[in-house]
């Protein structure tokens, strides 16, 4: 139908043969964004002019937080140690339980194909919980505090660092695994010495860069009680005490630019 309302163009090459030029479907592709995009505005009640006249009050909470109280400096380090601490161990625990998972979620690796299919759909399923739903179930499972948040860092880790992890072990070059197999390796064998080195550089840069997100996203978890510095982002924005939000949210941005910073700087050994 496409190639009825907008048919081919005719182009003449020089040896006087004609052929024809398919429309490009880029007009169509756009269309179809442009009426989605106006059916999700009038779906959600989206109001550009609403968002114009009221976006100021953004910034009125923004300048209420300027100047920071750094009297409330002294109570923030407890709660930012357990936000990075959070994050780290659920980073490492995550990354290394992802690695089987993701093995057994690789076709060219394993051959039992319900196997696949069950490690792929709990990959998909963990991708698919949000980090706050899965921190809220943990405090119901193992009470307040950075246990909770520790669990559901993990469980995102986990569906992370596994999905992109499978997807690199698929795409290896099998040659040196099959090679390792015909004189005699198991598939395990050969999986450590002919995929693992080709992936294990992917593999920890994955992990270092979802160590850092987990950081940002460990610090929203005091909203369910999974404990870290959210709670007092939770506590200060509850008694409209806006400089001691000012001072946490300040405190967090230099320390999640100085972990990227290094975190940037042994990815980049690993390329």
């Amino acid at each position: 139908m496409y190639d009825k309302l907008f048919p081919p163009r005719k182009i003449e090459l020089p040896s006087g043969k004609i052929v024809l030029q398919k429309r490009s479907r880029t007009p169509l592709v756009v269309l179809l964004l442009v009426i989605c995009t106006i059916a999700s505005a009038q779906f959600t009640g989206f109001s550009l002019r609403l968002l114009v006249t009221r976006i100021h009050e953004f910034f009125t909470i923004i300048i209420a937080m300027i100047p920071p109280d750094w009297q409330s400096l002294s109570r923030i380090w407890s709660p930012l140690l357990d936000t990075i601490k959070m994050s780290l161990l659920g980073s490492i625990i995550g990354a290394v339980v992802a690695l089987p998972v993701a093995v057994a979620a690789s076709a060219n690796i394993v051959q039992s194909k319900l196997l696949i299919v069950l490690s792929k759909a709990v990959l998909s399923l963990l991708r698919t919980l949000p980090t706050l739903v899965s921190a809220l179930i943990a405090t119901f499972v193992f009470g307040l505090g950075p246990m909770a948040g520790t669990v559901a860092i993990t469980l995102f880790t986990i569906s992370y660092v596994g999905k992109l992890l499978y997807e690199q072990i698929e795409n290896v070059d099998m040659g040196p695994f099959e090679a390792m197999e015909s004189l005699g390796m198991t598939r395990i064998e050969a999986f450590r010495f002919a995929v693992m080195p080709q992936v294990l550089p992917g593999y920890i840069s994955t992990s270092l860069y979802c160590f850092e997100g987990n950081v940002r996203y460990a610090a929203i978890l005091g909203y369910v009680g999974a404990g870290g510095i959210g709670l007092l982002i939770n506590e200060g924005l509850g008694w409209r005490d806006y400089p001691a939000v000012g001072m946490i949210i300040f405190v967090l941005i230099i320390t999640v630019y100085l972990i990227e910073r290094v975190s940037e700087h042994f990815r980049k050994k690993l390329i």
